[in-house]
């Protein structure tokens, strides 16, 4: 395999912060056009003065200005900064390198890897059977294999959309090897969250190992958070003989196959749900869609940000709001049958609209699924979201829980279910994880 020369994952950074600072010209051309920034402290701050602070601080400045902080903190990934700016650097990039140095002096979310995973661990295991549920947990053993398909971390909360995916795969004969979890996590928490950049260097150098065990042609990836951060804040880390791509570039690129494939039409009207910060990967859904047959597709709704979750439209809440409720809307006025959501943060996000009963909200491997002529994976995060009764919700996943080997106190999971469902480690809670708790630790 091409591996470039071991360098530690802080020089890399900042050598590529300080690029982009002395490149940076202050314009404030990517701050104009950001669409966080009226939702945040930075509102009535001139742009050039905003971009400013971000730079001043990645050559070395002690402190982010308060306006700056909140633009770095609150970015949604949209992306929109990126062609906007005259000297052709990526803010995207820039702010996540900014985040990053800012974590790295005190962090707002801290233990969160921590508290993260052992949610992850817990939500999956009540939604999937023992063989299931190590196949996404327990690397598999090397081999040579053209593909390996990445899951990331946090795609294991709604784990029956990986199911659907592998499925499409097996579908297309694929020679693949499954690599996930959060013991092949890309390493953006570390980095990014928690600032710990050493941490952060072995997580992603461990990710990258296992997929360099295989000898690969392909890492086909599920999610976008990792793609981000793999295929763009640390791209030129580490050189590689395989190709990063997202799983929808391979499915588009043997989408001939699909089609001959597609055998169960789906009369059907969808509206569908996009981001602007991954607008290739909303074009191939969109091909993918256009291939089923009998599929109508009313209207494709695009928000800002690159996913919905902690990491991309959450971060700016009061947008996220505005721009759900307008896509609940269309989808209400259009009278559509389907909602079609594209990645795992916004599935979790749409289910429960599902409980109005005016339509059904399904990811597009459900749909792929489904014209293949199989049964796509139960959804049981819909499942416990439609029931709205923890109670209920524990008595449904507990036998889940201990046929994986987690044996949690069914009070305590009514207790602190809702909030490890919510993902509120990303805003800094989850504390029933701290050490010496009850089930702090799950096995």
């Amino acid at each position: 395999m091409e591996r470039s020369a071991p360098q530690s994952l802080a020089n890399f950074l900042t050598a590529e912060a300080q690029a982009i600072a002395d490149r940076c010209t202050k314009c404030g051309q990517c701050v104009s056009v950001c669409p966080v920034i009226p939702y945040g402290a930075a509102v009535n701050t001139v742009p050039g003065q905003v971009v400013g602070g971000i730079v001043d601080f990645l050559s070395g400045q002690e402190q982010l200005d308060p306006a700056s902080d909140t633009w770095a903190s609150t970015c949604n990934g949209c992306g929109l900064c990126i062609p906007a700016c005259p000297e052709e650097i990526n803010p995207r990039k820039m702010l996540a390198l900014a985040s990053a140095r800012s974590a790295s002096r005190g962090s707002k979310t801290p233990e969160l890897f921590r508290r993260m995973s052992r949610a992850i661990k817990i939500m999956a295991a009540m939604q999937l059977i023992p063989e299931e549920f190590r196949r996404v947990f327990v690397p598999p053993r090397r081999r040579r294999a053209p593909i390996v398909f990445y899951l990331g971390c946090n795609a294991l909360r709604t784990p029956h959309l990986l199911f659907n995916s592998v499925a499409v795969l097996d579908a297309l004969d694929a020679d693949y090897e499954v690599v996930g979890g959060p013991s092949s996590c890309c390493g953006v928490i570390a980095t990014k969250w928690e600032g710990e950049i050493r941490t952060g260097e072995r997580v992603t150098a461990n990710a990258i190992d296992r997929f360099e065990g295989f000898s690969p042609e392909r890492v086909l990836n599920w999610c976008p958070t990792c793609q981000l951060h793999l295929g763009e804040t640390l791209e030129g880390y580490r050189k590689s003989s395989y190709d990063f791509d997202h799983l929808t570039e391979y499915l588009v690129s043997r989408i001939d196959e699909l089609r001959e494939k597609f055998v169960i039409p789906i009369a059907r009207r969808v509206i569908v749900h996009a981001h602007v910060g991954r607008a290739d990967i909303c074009r191939n859904v969109d091909l993918l869609l256009r291939a089923i047959p009998g599929l109508e597709i009313i209207e494709t709704v695009f928000e800002s940000g690159y996913t919905c979750g902690g990491s991309g439209c959450s971060k700016s809440p009061e947008l996220a709001a505005r721009e759900h409720n307008e896509l609940l809307a269309r989808a209400d006025a259009t009278g559509a049958d389907i909602l079609v959501t594209l990645y795992h943060g916004c599935h979790a996000v749409f289910i429960g609209a599902e409980a109005d009963g005016k339509f059904r909200v399904l990811n597009y491997t459900d749909l792929l699924v489904e014209a293949l002529g199989g049964v796509p994976h139960a959804d049981r995060l819909k499942e416990f979201r439609l029931l709205d009764d923890w109670q209920m919700i524990v008595e449904e996943g507990r036998p889940y829980l201990q046929a994986n080997g987690l044996d949690i106190d069914p009070e305590w999971l009514k207790q602190h279910g809702p909030a490890i469902f919510a993902s509120l480690e990303f805003k800094g809670q989850l504390d029933c994880f701290e050490k010496g708790h009850a089930h702090a630790n799950p096995a």
